[in-house]
C-alpha cells in the first residue's frame, strides 16, 4: 500500500478565528501547525492521524454551497461533504447536543446500515457529517448493489497489470523540493523548540546541499 492515510483535507475561510472556535473549541480538534503573513494563513487541525487545513486570505468567500448532503446534482462541484468519525453512539448524541446548544442546525441521527450519522454546516458552509460505525466489516469489499459492477468481484486489493509499470524512476539525487508556502516555519519550529526533524528530512537536505569548494594550494 503506497498511501497510508488521509494527510489533511484543505478548504478556505474568510475568518480563522470563527473557524479556530468551531473546530478547536467546539469539534475540540487540537489547532497543531499554522503559518501566515501579508494577509494570508494557512492553519491545521489534528484529526485522528491526519488534519483539516484551512487558508484565509483578504478574496476569501464562505463556500457558495446549498446542496444538502448526499442530495444528487447536475451541477459540477465534485465535492459532497466531510464525515468524521465518533467512538459511540454517546459521543454521537453528545456532539448533536453541543452543536445545537452552540446554535448550529444538526439533523437527526440516520441510520445508514454500517453507520448512524448526523450532519450540519460549518461557519464556512463547508457541508459536515459525524457518523458512528456501528457494524465492524470482516470481509472486503462489502457492496450491497443492485447493480454490480464486474470490476468489484476482482476483489478489494490492487491489481497487477491494469497500469504500465514504472520505466524511468526518480533517482535518489533527483529527489528534491523547492521552497513552498510554509518554508519559513521549519526553522522558526527547530529554533523555539516546537518540532523536530525527521532523519530522512536530515539526509536528503544534506544530500542537496553544495559540496563545498576547495581552494588549490
Amino acid at each position: 500500500m503506497i498511501l497510508k492515510g488521509l494527510n489533511h483535507l484543505a478548504f478556505i475561510t474568510p475568518d480563522m478565528e470563527k473557524t479556530i472556535r468551531f473546530y478547536r473549541d467546539l469539534l475540540e480538534m487540537d489547532l497543531m501547525a499554522g503559518i501566515g503573513h501579508h494577509g494570508y494563513r494557512h492553519y491545521f487541525f489534528r484529526c485522528g492521524d491526519g488534519a483539516i487545513a484551512f487558508f484565509e486570505y483578504d478574496i476569501a468567500q464562505p463556500m457558495a454551497y446549498d446542496k444538502f448532503h448526499g442530495s444528487p446534482t447536475a451541477r459540477p462541484i465534485g465535492f459532497d461533504h466531510v464525515s468524521l468519525t465518533v467512538d459511540s453512539r454517546e459521543a454521537l448524541f453528545g456532539l448533536k447536543d453541543k452543536l445545537e446548544a452552540a446554535g448550529f442546525e444538526v439533523s437527526d441521527a440516520v441510520d445508514h446500515g454500517v453507520m448512524w450519522s448526523i450532519y450540519f454546516f460549518d461557519p464556512n458552509n463547508i457541508p459536515l457529517e459525524a457518523s458512528w460505525d456501528c457494524m465492524e466489516l470482516i470481509d472486503a469489499p462489502a457492496i450491497e448493489d443492485d447493480d454490480p459492477l464486474d470490476i468489484v468481484a476482482e476483489g478489494a486489493g490492487p491489481r497487477p497489470g491494469v497500469w504500465p509499470e514504472v520505466a524511468n524512476p526518480t533517482p535518489p539525487e533527483r529527489m528534491t523540493a523547492h521552497p513552498g508556502n510554509g518554508i519559513d516555519m521549519r526553522a522558526s519550529f527547530l529554533r523555539r523548540g516546537l518540532a523536530r526533524s525527521k532523519p530522512e528530512l536530515e539526509w536528503a537536505l544534506a544530500e542537496a546541499a553544495p559540496a563545498p569548494r576547495t581552494v588549490a594550494g
